[in-house]
């Protein structure tokens, strides 16, 4: 399975999400390679970062079910950084 390097930029913009956004993102918690939030206190929202490394599938999947949540919205930059694996057959 191949694997990339993709940056997701969250905007929350209701605080009524953050506890299943919190829960996705913990659930992608082996892909992630770190994650960056700033509260702007002033206008009320979150400002989150995620760097991850996962495949184009994962990747595509957790933005798209961030984007789902009420008053969140998202956008995604793929890296042309692809490692390519040999997958494992058991």
């Amino acid at each position: 399975m191949d694997t990339r390097v993709a940056v997701i930029s969250i905007i929350v913009e209701n605080s009524d999400s953050i506890e299943t956004l919190n829960q996705l993102l913990y659930d992608a918690r082996d892909h992630i390679i770190g994650r960056m939030g700033i509260p702007y206190r002033e206008k009320g929202i979150s400002i989150i970062s995620i760097a991850i490394d996962a495949s184009q599938d994962i990747i595509s999947a957790l933005s798209g079910k961030i984007g789902r949540l009420k008053g969140v919205s998202t956008k995604t930059a793929y890296s042309n950084v692809i490692t390519h694996t040999e997958e494992k057959h058991d």
